[in-house]
């Protein structure tokens, strides 16, 4: 028995090679993440005798080199959760971290559990592919958010409650919205009040054509009565008119971004086998329906239903000693915050729709008139969706 155990960092880990007994095979040393690195340490442990099993930590995406290299050289790979080895023999009064010790606990918990670690299998290029465009999309979403509440700020000085009066939804071809657009050609409230209402109607109508949008003549009126209406801070200068073109045209290229992230999702998502299973479930559409099969992979890697509401974190584990049992408990929260926030969204359009025959509004519908507490109920919820997702989606994996 040859337990590897691999403390991973940034372009380099070191490892640790023990037997039973506290028997060194090898002292700590480093190895770096380059191909030529690894091979070498591939052929190191294939002349150890016995059987070689190699444990290391999943933290971020350093440990994927690693695991690629060393599984297609044959190994036994396995890719542990960080919380378990942090927790893993902590009887030491002592306090001390350096990666070589690291690198030991490792390698021992590795002869601990020899018999209980888990196979590491490489995901498939389209599910891995499809996590990625998540991770980036979220990171876009987040730059939408400051940058939109940026463009506001600024419009507050220069034409107050404009984002609120054009209430379009995204178009789907690029997702632009029309607020922003015609903030970027009326970016003053003197650019709509500073002519005649007739003038600035022709106006807008010409730009909604331009800009490929629908014009209503009564909402020309009512954007004209509202500038008038306003007080704006800002002069109406050339520094000031740079400044909220440039903010428009830097969201643009943002929501251009997500738009294309989505849309390639969707493509990447309508390969999986799943698909058309997920797709039909109730509050799952196409921007949340890729998310949910990116958050989640490929089902069958979970043993049960249970595993996979205990990965999504919405588990509430007991509280129990002696004769006293907690009849008020939390979720575990130690899954994925990404899959709980795509669950909490579909919750929401389920909320939102309220459709009478889906299992789990009824049931969410049958906790909130109990008078629980809204999170209680959205998890819940949520809790039971993730139990139908598992039977739905495995069911149709083992139909002949």
């Amino acid at each position: 028995m040859n337990a590897v155990g691999i403390d991973v960092s940034k372009g380099k880990s070191t490892v640790a090679i023990m037997r039973p007994f506290g028997e060194v095979i090898a002292e700590p040393f480093e190895v770096s993440h380059t191909d030529t690195e690894l091979r070498k340490l591939a052929c190191f442990l294939e002349k150890l005798p016995g059987e070689t099993r190699i444990v290391m930590e999943y933290t971020g995406s350093y440990w994927q080199p690693i695991a690629k290299v060393l599984h297609d050289a044959g190994f036994f790979v396995s890719a542990v959760n960080a919380l378990l080895i942090y927790k893993y023999g902590n009887n030491s009064i002592r306090k001390g971290k350096t990666d070589k010790l690291d690198a030991v606990k490792i390698a021992n918990y590795c002869l601990d559990r020899w018999t209980d670690l888990e196979r590491y299998s490489p995901t498939d290029q389209i599910r891995q592919t499809l996590k990625t465009c998540r991770r980036q999309y979220d990171q876009y979403i987040r730059l939408k958010v400051n940058l939109k509440n940026n463009l506001i700020a600024l419009l507050d000085g220069t034409f107050p409650g404009v984002n609120t009066l054009l209430k379009s939804a995204p178009r789907d071809t690029d997702g632009h919205e029309k607020w922003v657009d015609f903030a970027g050609k009326f970016w003053h409230r003197q650019c709509v009040c500073g002519n005649s209402e007739k003038a600035f109607a022709n106006q807008y109508r010409k730009w909604c054509a331009k800009a490929g949008y629908r014009f209503n003549a009564e909402k020309a009126v009512a954007i004209y009565s509202h500038a008038g209406s306003q007080v704006d801070t800002l002069p109406m200068s050339s520094a000031i008119q740079s400044l909220i073109t440039h903010a428009v045209a830097q969201l643009n290229m943002i929501i251009e971004t997500i738009s294309a992230i989505q849309h390639e999702m969707l493509t990447l998502a309508s390969q999986l086998p799943e698909y058309p299973i997920v797709m039909r479930m109730f509050g799952v559409g196409p921007v949340l329906g890729p998310q949910l099969m990116a958050e989640i992979g490929d089902v069958r890697r979970f043993h049960c239903k249970q595993s996979l509401v205990a990965f999504a974190g919405v588990d509430a584990p007991p509280c129990q000693s002696g004769t006293f049992e907690s009849k008020n408990r939390h979720i575990s929260k130690r899954g994925s915050p990404r899959l709980r926030k795509t669950l909490f969204q579909v919750m929401s359009t389920i909320i939102q729709h309220a459709p009478a025959d889906d299992p789990v509004y009824q049931f969410l519908d049958r906790k909130r008139r109990e008078g629980k507490h809204y999170y209680v109920y959205m998890t819940a919820a949520a809790n039971k969706f993730l139990r139908i997702y598992y039977g739905t989606v495995m069911a149709y994996f083992e139909k002949p």
